[in-house]
């Protein structure tokens, strides 16, 4: 790691002007420099993502992690949060896509910043990581285990989304995924699936697919983690920022 930062839970403009929370980490030191918008997993806007958004600004990126449950429930305990979130059919790609929006604007306003802004997200927002490559004006993006990228959602499934097959030929950036061969959601057919459609529209994808991993295997407060693989994989995902993000 490099150096000092600073970080602090601040408001920014999201979907439809929308003020929503967001964690923002910086460098202590000038720029310029990238810039990475972090999006959460499914259990919500917690202590664990934060400290990924840390982690980027102590590798020399600024990074922001919007809270996507802002709306539904403001100021509410994580699992409260995301359960609510659940309930509701979960966060609209609309509103997603707008919320991403809102944090890269943020970024690239900073006296710092060079223009340049990558997205990471981890489960549902691994998907989400997509979708928001697909509809906006990105450098890099990253792909941490995200379900329904290419499968529908089955029957059952607290979710209102679909896959995003029609969308992979906008991908605006490089892509990076990160699969664990022991998930089902995705599953490792499904990873190749996506390299197939996304190689077909001519895209920049790389993946890499562990071996003795699931789901969630950054999780560091989960059973999921592992310590080995997420080492790696963090290795993989700083060098693929420093290349693309060095500049716009």
């Amino acid at each position: 790691m490099r150096g000092d930062l600073t970080a602090a839970t601040i408001t920014i403009p999201g979907a439809n002007g929308d003020e929503i929370e967001a964690y923002y980490a910086a460098p202590s030191d000038g720029g310029p420099r990238g810039s990475v918008v972090v999006l959460h997993h499914l259990p919500g806007y917690d202590a664990a993502t934060k400290e990924i958004t840390r982690r980027f600004a102590a590798e020399g990126f600024a990074a922001i992690c919007p809270n996507l449950y802002s709306r539904e429930a403001p100021g509410a305990d994580p699992d409260d949060a995301a359960a609510t979130a659940r309930a509701l059919g979960g966060v609209p790609d609309e509103r997603l896509v707008g919320d991403v929006a809102g944090a890269a604007a943020f970024l690239r306003a900073q006296p710092a910043s060079n223009g340049a802004v990558g997205v990471i997200g981890y489960c549902s927002g691994g998907r989400q990581s997509v979708l928001a490559a697909c509809n906006l004006d990105l450098q890099a993006a990253v792909d941490c285990y995200g379900a329904f990228v290419v499968a529908d959602v089955p029957d059952g499934f607290p979710f209102a989304f679909t896959s995003l097959r029609p969308l992979l030929e906008n991908l605006s950036c490089p892509l990076l995924g990160l699969f664990g061969a022991e998930d089902q959601f995705p599953s490792p057919e499904q990873n190749v699936e996506m390299a197939i459609l996304l190689e077909g529209h001519g895209k920049s994808f790389t993946s890499h697919t562990f071996e003795g991993a699931g789901h969630a295997f950054f999780a560091t407060d989960r059973p999921s983690y592992r310590p080995e693989v997420a080492t790696k994989a963090w290795g993989i995902v700083l060098d693929f920022f420093t290349t693309h993000l060095a500049e716009a």
